[in-house]
């Protein structure tokens, strides 16, 4: 028996599950009994929930449980910044592979036209906004991650705009940023509530149990015993869909390193305040240059988001005093940004953590002939852990394809050393970019 040493947490106030309009929606209730399923799914994140629904499809007479720890949209899957990226993110990838660049695009878009789908077919109310995604730079040093970004652009034929002074400034609303490159196909959302909207378009379809965490599972021959806080599942097939936690569960082994980052989120601006700096501004995202720089947002509802400060946490949750040095990290780079808006105060302020790899593939396999594991979506979940999911519930169900055995080809994440090692080398990367980063954070 797999017992499990650490649970989630809700890692402070989040902010995008608090103003998420079907934050009060009961989706699922907690596991108090015993019961059987066909296929038990753990974690109600996106790439979770793609299973299940994907699976439904495949197998409509199978019997699917979802199980979390937390309620939905509390988890990794509500609380990133909100973009659902089209195009490949990796920026020290080194020269251009077109060939895998543009297979990256076309499933994150296959992904983006899910999920718009399943905004369509469940009326799911999330902030959706065809916005684009502006990639930014302050610190002149950073300028050549725009120039390597730009290449891997031109190489595959993606359509963007280069923009810099005035034109730029006029964009955001703020001349911090000496040059953008702004790239048409990205989404934003607020991602809590899109996650809890495809989760409720699993009734009928599947079983899900909130605030039930699962501390142990006991797998054999026959199948699987997911034992929770008050209850326990049954199972013939079991599918880990944790992120960072995969390894907790014993499926995945020195592959994962869980890093911490927060995000801060203002209340709506006043007409006066938005208008002293936004006045015939678009909402917008941006993402910084360099891979440690801010991420800031503009939301349609006239909210500031700010994202940064990275921490390597192996306890996989985070401590009060990170996020109060994160939220004083928040307001020196809202207050550069936005100087004659310092008066405006940040009304949420929450941890969330990025399952990175060392080779930024994921781990998505057949463990065995009864589990699966998916995990490891290097910052890009939404989009890539929908479609990973997707293809994973073909993988479970045989429907083999050119784009399943593409997945299958490159997901191998690389290995990493175990502990102290892997902290060590963690610590000290974080600690080199972000003084690389400059004024980008």
């Amino acid at each position: 028996m797999q017992s499990i040493r650490h649970l989630p947490q809700l890692d402070g106030e989040l902010g995008w599950f608090e103003t998420a309009p079907n934050r009060d929606r009961v989706l699922g209730a907690p596991l108090k009994s015993s019961q059987r399923f066909d296929v038990v799914i753990i974690g109600a994140g996106f790439t979770g929930l793609a299973v299940a629904h994907r699976l439904a499809e495949l197998e409509p007479g199978v019997t699917i449980a979802v199980v979390d720890a937390l309620k939905v949209g509390q988890g990794t899957s509500g609380r990133n910044a909100g973009f659902i990226i089209d195009l490949p993110h990796n920026l020290d990838a080194g020269a251009p592979d077109v060939a895998y660049n543009q297979a990256l695009y076309r499933l994150n878009c296959f992904a983006i036209e899910r999920l718009r789908h399943m905004r369509d077919q469940f009326a799911i109310d999330c902030l959706w906004h065809d916005a684009g995604k502006y990639m930014t730079a302050h610190e002149t040093a950073n300028l050549g991650g725009l120039t390597a970004f730009t290449a891997i652009l031109d190489a595959c034929g993606f359509a963007y705009e280069s923009l810099a002074g005035e034109a730029l400034a006029r964009r955001l609303g703020t001349a911090y940023y000496q040059q953008a490159v702004y790239t048409p196909g990205n989404v934003l959302m607020n991602p809590s509530a899109l996650v809890r909207g495809v989760a409720a378009g699993l009734s009928g379809k599947a079983t899900l149990f909130e605030d039930s965490p699962v501390v142990a599972v006991e797998s054999s021959p026959r199948g699987h015993r997911i034992r929770t806080v008050g209850g326990e599942l049954h199972a013939e097939r079991l599918v880990h869909a944790t992120n960072s936690f995969a390894e907790e569960f014993g499926v995945v082994r020195q592959r994962l390193a869980p890093v911490f980052t927060y995000g801060s989120l203002t209340d709506p601006l006043t007409e006066a305040q938005y208008e002293s700096c936004f006045s015939g501004v678009q909402p917008w995202g941006l993402t910084s240059a360099h891979p440690a720089g801010t991420t800031v947002r503009l939301t349609p509802d006239r909210r500031i988001l700010i994202r940064n400060t990275l921490d390597f946490n192996p306890s996989l949750g985070s401590h009060a005093s990170q996020r109060a040095e994160a939220w004083r990290q928040h307001r020196r780079s809202f207050e550069a940004r936005f100087p004659s808006l310092a008066s405006v105060a940040f009304r949420h302020t929450w941890g969330g953590m990025l399952c990175m790899t060392r080779n930024h593939e994921s781990v998505f396999r057949r463990v065995d002939a009864r589990t699966y594991v998916v995990s490891g979506c290097n910052g890009v979940g939404v989009a890539k852990g929908s479609y990973l999911g997707y293809y994973l519930a073909d993988l479970m169900a045989g429907h083999d394809s050119e784009t399943l055995q593409f997945i299958r080809q490159h997901n191998q994440a690389a290995w990493i050393p175990p502990d102290p090692l892997r902290a060590l080398a963690a610590r000290w990367r974080l600690r080199r970019e972000s003084a690389q980063a400059g004024g980008d954070i």
